[in-house]
């Protein structure tokens, strides 16, 4: 058993292990009170007057109590990272990093300008922690990429997974969890399917074009080295993305 876990891990992408280690080691940390929650949370005055930016980072890393909906995050982080990595972005880390910090940096905006208006400024407020929202963003962007497959929900019913969103959005309702984060997230994810999908098929033109200091991060982007000006080569092998 514990072999088969281990062969399940080393099989997941770079990004989406990553991820979920971070994820289930401040989550474990906090519950062991190694790492206090206090120190990771959303807080623009301590990130601008005191300068603890890494909050910027570790806000999305903590998914609170170590119960159900903590297991219900972890599996659905492990199976959608996984899946828009190996499929959707298949030869792609950096875009597929890229995704994610935009939709950091969009649910980030959010909360702290939903914090300046009126009415919602308290609702805003008590957003400190943006992890489940940024797990449901990729189960957004999934199902977007993967409209037509059919899923059940706990045996109950059948749907495309075109409306999964939908459904685990009304799920949170019924057992009276929070919608906000999952809002979120789902706003996020339409962002970024949006600016990424449809606005290029709209206008010829890709707003989201990832830096190339973010590709070079990762080693299996195509790297271009100089060659004498009468060096003579094979042509290069054309990369195939499955999308």
């Amino acid at each position: 058993m514990a072999q088969a876990v281990e062969e399940w891990y080393k099989q997941m992408p770079i990004i989406t292990r990553s991820y979920l280690t971070a994820a289930v080691v401040t989550t474990v940390g906090c519950s062991l009170e190694i790492i206090s929650p206090h120190n990771l949370y959303l807080n623009p005055k301590l990130i601008v007057q005191q300068y603890e930016i890494w909050r910027l980072v570790t806000n999305f890393l903590y998914f609170r109590k170590m119960d159900l909906d903590f297991l219900f995050h972890m599996f659905f982080l492990a199976r959608y990272c996984k899946l828009l990595e190996e499929n959707s972005f298949r030869g792609r880390t950096a875009d597929f990093f890229f995704m994610l910090l935009f939709g950091a940096t969009v649910l980030t905006g959010i909360v702290l300008i939903g914090g300046m208006i009126p009415y919602f400024s308290e609702t805003f407020a008590n957003i400190v922690f943006l992890s489940n929202s940024l797990t449901f963003m990729m189960v957004y962007v999934w199902s977007k990429h993967n409209p037509f497959i059919h899923m059940s929900f706990l045996g109950l019913f059948t749907f495309t997974a075109a409306y999964l969103p939908w459904v685990l959005l009304g799920f949170s309702i019924l057992v009276g969890s929070s919608t906000w984060v999952d809002l979120l997230g789902m706003i996020a994810g339409h962002a970024y399917f949006f600016l990424e999908d449809v606005y290029p098929r709209m206008t010829g033109r890709r707003p989201l074009k990832t830096p190339s200091f973010i590709r070079a991060l990762f080693a299996h982007e195509n790297v271009v080295v100089a060659q004498p000006g009468n060096a003579r080569f094979a042509p290069p092998a054309q990369d195939v993305h499955q999308d």
